[in-house]
């Protein structure tokens, strides 16, 4: 009896793409066994990987890549895209001579869309993915996903800022684990991610926009109120002032949170940006009571874990 019955019948995201929703915890415990099997034998980055399972299922569940691009910022949390993009064989042999590389690699796979390391250019690279789009006349859509790292570089806010100036239709995702899931990751707030990423919230807010328009005044008042709403419900007010709808925070492992989010922002125009909350190490107990011993490591036994205290790689 095979280990992963799931996860075997899968080659592409399209196949992904057709799978009932209540089967994806069951590929989401299959492909984290799998993650935690493989890089146990090949060594590798782990904790950080075991952080993105659920994510990487939703983008590609969601969003029809490789048509839609995902452009990855930290590279060494691809294991489980390169896995579900039809490399799942080449694991076995990762980071060597004949397998995949350790991150995404353009001319490994049309679903490596930029080739990254942990350099903060996500978001400049899907802003001229959106640019180019934009001009062919093509509704693809892009999508960065950037951890709280790579957040810090000025590099990522400028290109923020040129892709508000630019609105281009684009989301941003920022991956956040740097802490635990706070209590506003809960019923409230997923609500009111859906209320703020829906069709029938943003149609109502353009719709008072041009009521509004005729005073000045009146839609300078509107649009403060909604900014200090949601300004005291997120704390995503950097963000929209750099012309991006923020949405979250919301729980990275929460599926039933996370697909109808981006299903909605998918269907929108114009920046879009998701704070989603992501532990490192998720799912296997002894990464998640240290994910930097378990963020980059050498062969080890899984059923007994890293013996002596020391991994095979520094965290980043």
């Amino acid at each position: 009896m095979t280990l992963y019955p799931l996860l075997d019948t899968l080659h592409s995201p399209a196949q992904l793409r057709e799978l009932d929703r209540k089967q994806l915890p069951q590929l989401t415990e299959e492909l984290r066994n799998f993650l935690v099997e493989s890089v146990s034998k090949t060594g590798g980055h782990l904790s950080s990987n075991l952080g993105t399972v659920e994510l990487t299922i939703a983008l590609h569940y969601v969003f029809d890549t490789p048509d839609d691009r995902l452009v990855w910022d930290v590279g060494h949390q691809t294991y489980a895209h390169k896995v579900l993009t039809g490399r799942r064989e080449g694991m076995a042999r990762l980071r060597m001579h004949g397998g995949v590389s350790g991150f995404p690699k353009r001319s490994e796979s049309e679903f490596d869309t930029f080739g990254v390391g942990h350099s903060s250019t996500s978001i400049s690279a899907a802003l001229g993915m959106a640019t180019a789009f934009k001009l062919k006349g093509e509704k693809h859509r892009t999508v960065a996903i950037i951890g709280d790292g790579s957040m810090s570089a000025g590099q990522a806010f400028e290109a923020m800022n040129n892709a508000g100036v630019a609105d281009a239709n684009m989301l941003v995702i920022l991956n956040d684990n740097d802490m635990s899931i706070s209590r506003p990751v809960g019923a409230l707030n997923k609500y009111l991610a859906r209320l703020f990423s829906g069709s029938a919230f943003n149609a109502a807010r353009k719709a008072g926009e041009k009521m509004l328009g005729v005073s000045p005044s009146l839609l300078e008042f509107a649009n403060r109120v909604e900014e200090h709403v949601k300004g005291m419900l997120t704390p995503g007010t950097l963000f929209e002032e750099l012309g991006f709808n923020y949405i979250g925070p919301i729980d990275g492992h929460d599926l039933d949170s996370l697909i109808p989010t981006l299903q909605n922002l998918q269907k929108l125009n114009g920046p879009q940006f998701l704070h989603v909350m992501t532990r490192k190490g998720q799912g296997y107990k002894l990464a998640e009571a240290d994910p930097i011993l378990y963020h980059g490591v050498s062969k080890f036994k899984p059923e007994v874990g890293i013996e002596g205290g020391k991994s095979g790689g520094k965290a980043n």
